[in-house]
């Protein structure tokens, strides 16, 4: 058996972190507002109900695993509007200073 020459295969697909679900005068912290990239329908924003979603930051101290990335894990919760945004909810709230950066939806776990 000979090994083929590859690409590593990628688990996840980028998104930006819109801001936190709002009314006109209230904002729910407790609920983020994730695009996914090429997502541009409700109905392909099915697919990712459930799925995990990863912030990722950089501290300046190792943690306990002596890696200096911490990870904020969420989960997809129900689609938002008609244009591929999903509403997704952290075990911790996101940050403020999250607004405009990156996640990773992870395709796992799988409903196929």
């Amino acid at each position: 058996m000979t090994k083929q020459n590859t690409q590593p295969v990628r688990l996840y697909v980028n998104g930006a972190i819109l801001g936190y679900k709002r009314g006109l005068r209230n904002q729910y912290n407790h609920t983020s507002l994730i695009k996914i990239k090429g997502l541009d329908s409700k109905e392909d924003a099915a697919f990712y109900l459930g799925k995990r979603v990863a912030y990722i930051t950089k501290a300046s101290t190792p943690g306990k695993n002596g890696s200096k990335f911490r990870v904020n894990w969420g989960k997809v919760c129900r689609s938002h509007g008609n244009n591929g945004v999903v509403k997704c909810k952290f075990s911790r709230d996101l940050p403020p200073q999250s607004m405009g950066g990156r996640v990773r939806i992870m395709l796992y776990p799988s409903r196929v």
